[in-house]
C-alpha cells in the first residue's frame, strides 16, 4: 500500500476545490448550513457513522476500525469551520461572495484538511484497531463551538471515551509554508471579556462642571487598566488587556449620559485570571466613584488556557519529523496570546495542538496575519494537514493496546 503522504498528494486537488468552495461562501457563528452541507457531501460514500448537532451546525463522523469490536482506543481529530466578520480584500479568484464575512483565519483549510484525513483513514480502516472521531466544529471564533459539541457528546461519540485528541491551525504568517510548530504545556492563552458601562449625567459641552462626564472617566479607566497590568502582575506570568471598542456621545458639544467600552483579557495562569477579574473591575468602579459617577463592570471568562499534554506533544513532534523531515518541525519557544476553544477538549482529553505555516508571500515574517482582510493561505498545505492528522490517528491507535 502507498503511504499516507502519497495518497494525500493524490487528493490534493480535490481538497483545494473544497477549500475554495468553502472560502467563497463563509459563514459566521454556530449555524453554518451551507458549510455543513458541503462537508456532508464531501464525506458521502465513506464508511462513517455521521451525526449532526442540535444546537449548532456541527458534523461528527465516527470511523470504526476493522478491529473495533475489541474496544480499541478512540482518537479525535478536529477541524473548525466558521469564518470571521471581515470584508475580504485579497483579490484572489475565489474571494468571499458574502458581504462582511471572510475565512480570514484559515478554517476553510482546517475543514478540507479534516475531510482529507477522513478519506485517507477510511481507505485504511482495516488497519485500525480502534475508532476515529472527526469533529467538524462551528463557532470557534468567540462562540464556544467546542464547548457546545462537548456538551452534545462528541467525546463519547464512539460509544466510549476519547483517549487522545489532536488539532491543527494554519497561519498566514510567522512560519514558512509546510513548517509545523508547537510546544509542550501552555500553548495559547486563556481569554476573558471585560464589559464596562460608565453612568454619568449629560449636559452642555461648555459647562462640564454642571454635568458628570462619563467619557473622561472612561478614558482614565482605559489608561489605568494598562498601568494595572504593569504594576499588579508578575512580568513572568503575563497579562494582556486590549480595549477593542469604545462608544460614547453624539456630538462634540454634548456631554453624554454614558460611555461604554469592551476589552479582551489574556492570561496564562488561573491565578492571573482570578486577579485580573478582581482588579480590572475594581479599577473601573473606583475611578468612577472618584469622579462622582458609577460604573457597571463585568468580567466574563471565555476560553481556558490551551495546554498540550507533554507526552502527546512529543508524539506529535516526532510524527512530523518522521513523516516530513526534521526541517518541517520548528519548536515554538513561547506560548502565544491568542486563544482557542479546542482547550475545552484538551481540558478533558490528553492531546496536542499544532500550527502549520501556509504563507503565500515567500516572506512569512512580514506577511499579513490571521484575521487580516488581506490574509491569504496556501492551499498547497492541505495534503500535509491531512497526512499529519491521519498519521497521528493511525500511530496513536497502534501505540495504545486494545481494551479487552
Amino acid at each position: 500500500m502507498s503511504s499516507l503522504r502519497e495518497d494525500a498528494r493524490e487528493i490534493q486537488g480535490e481538497l483545494a476545490l473544497l477549500r475554495r468552495a468553502l472560502h467563497r461562501e463563509p459563514e459566521i457563528g454556530l449555524h453554518l448550513p451551507r458549510t455543513q452541507e458541503k462537508v456532508l457531501a464531501a464525506l458521502d460514500g465513506l464508511p462513517l457513522e455521521i451525526t449532526t448537532g442540535t444546537a449548532l451546525s456541527s458534523v461528527t463522523a465516527v470511523l470504526r476500525g476493522g478491529s473495533s469490536a475489541r474496544g480499541g482506543p478512540v482518537v479525535l481529530l478536529r477541524g473548525d469551520m466558521d469564518a470571521l466578520p471581515v470584508t475580504e480584500r485579497t483579490g484572489v479568484e475565489f474571494t468571499s461572495r458574502i458581504d462582511g464575512a471572510m475565512h480570514a483565519c484559515g478554517h476553510d483549510l482546517h475543514t478540507a484538511g479534516l475531510v482529507g484525513a477522513a478519506r485517507l483513514l477510511a481507505a485504511r480502516r482495516e488497519l485500525l484497531s480502534g475508532d476515529v472521531v472527526f469533529m467538524f466544529q462551528p463557532g470557534e471564533e468567540g462562540w464556544d463551538g467546542a464547548g457546545h459539541m462537548v456538551e452534545e457528546g462528541v467525546l463519547e461519540a464512539a460509544g466510549r471515551p476519547v483517549d487522545a485528541a489532536y488539532g491543527l491551525h494554519v497561519t498566514s504568517s510567522s512560519y514558512p509554508t509546510g513548517v509545523f510548530t508547537s510546544r509542550p504545556g501552555p500553548l495559547m492563552a486563556a481569554s476573558a471579556g471585560l464589559y464596562v458601562r460608565v453612568l454619568g449625567a449629560g449636559g452642555h459641552g461648555s459647562r462640564p462642571h454642571d454635568a458628570l462626564d462619563p467619557i473622561q472617566a472612561a478614558c482614565e479607566m482605559v489608561t489605568a487598566l494598562q498601568t494595572m497590568v504593569t504594576r499588579r502582575f508578575d512580568v513572568f506570568d503575563p497579562v494582556v488587556i486590549t480595549i477593542g471598542t469604545f462608544h460614547a456621545g453624539t456630538k462634540r458639544n454634548i456631554i453624554p449620559d454614558t460611555a461604554v467600552f469592551e476589552a479582551t483579557i489574556r492570561t496564562f495562569s488561573e491565578a492571573a485570571a482570578e486577579r485580573a477579574a478582581e482588579f480590572a473591575v475594581r479599577v473601573c468602579q473606583d475611578i468612577a466613584t472618584a469622579h462622582g459617577l458609577t460604573a457597571e463592570a463585568e468580567f466574563t471568562p471565555e476560553y481556558p488556557l490551551t495546554v498540550n499534554d507533554p507526552v502527546e506533544h512529543a508524539f506529535l513532534a516526532d510524527t512530523v519529523r518522521e513523516t516530513f523531515g526534521e526541517e518541517h518541525f520548528d519548536p515554538m519557544p513561547d506560548p502565544i496570546t491568542g486563544s482557542e476553544d479546542f482547550s475545552r477538549v484538551l481540558d478533558r482529553v490528553p492531546g496536542a495542538f499544532a500550527f502549520l505555516g501556509a504563507d503565500t508571500t515567500g516572506d512569512p515574517k512580514s506577511a499579513p496575519t490571521n484575521h487580516s482582510p488581506i490574509a491569504t493561505f496556501d492551499d498547497a498545505v492541505l495534503s500535509d494537514a491531512s497526512t499529519l492528522l491521519a498519521e497521528l490517528a493511525l500511530r496513536r491507535i497502534r501505540r495504545a493496546p486494545a481494551t479487552p
